[in-house]
């Protein structure tokens, strides 16, 4: 949906609507709030998710004081259109409690593919660390020379693992393959969501 079709959403007499904020990579579902048409006006104006906050009794805008704010990417509506889903990127933690979702069971709200998206963050973390802290680490210091080979050497042992037929082989193999494969796509500043873009582009 976009501003023109606001008002086509079946307002309640309080004209606020659940919205359900969902990380856009990571599919975790951060918060829940509530929105009224100007709310999702500003939402689209400003590229900030806005709520209409039902204690301040006027509009609020994540992180409007803490500065973790949730970065528009795109909003739909149910099927009744009752209710709203917005995918956004936060900017910080979600949650005013300091964690990364409201939601603070994360096995039940950790898609098994977010976890990608979090050992991408804790690689990351370890660009630019003590080389004698993590085997990561150790390979940023040593070059993107050193990494690229690291991924080809996995590239080979999985092959390897799949021409034996040993399937356990290869999900180890494939695993490390993966890791070795995002910590070469962080030297080279690009991030897993990049390579997802292309294979979606090819896609359509």
């Amino acid at each position: 949906m976009n501003k023109d079709t606001i008002n086509q959403l079946s307002w309640p007499e309080n004209q606020l609507l659940p919205a359900i904020v969902q990380h856009a990579v990571s599919g975790k579902v951060l918060m829940q709030g509530y929105v009224n048409p100007a709310a999702l006006e500003h939402t689209f104006q400003s590229g900030q998710v806005t709520f209409y906050s039902r204690s301040k009794q006027r509009l609020w805008t994540k992180g409007e004081s803490s500065g973790n704010t949730l970065q528009l990417v795109s909003i739909a509506s149910d099927c009744d259109s009752d209710s709203i889903l917005v995918l956004a990127l936060p900017q910080g933690p979600t949650c005013h409690v300091g964690t990364e979702t409201c939601w603070h069971d994360n096995t039940a709200n950790s898609p098994q593919l977010s976890f990608l998206y979090d050992l991408e963050q804790v690689i990351q973390s370890r660009e630019g660390a003590d080389p004698a802290s993590s085997y990561t680490a150790s390979l940023f210091a040593k070059g993107v020379k050193r990494i690229a080979q690291k991924v080809g050497e996995e590239g080979v042992e999985s092959a390897l693992a799949a021409m034996a037929g040993d399937r356990e082989e290869l999900a180890n193999e494939a695993a490390d393959l993966i890791f070795h494969l995002l910590v070469l796509l962080r030297s080279q500043k690009l991030e897993l969501n990049d390579v997802v873009k292309v294979l979606q582009q090819r896609h359509k």
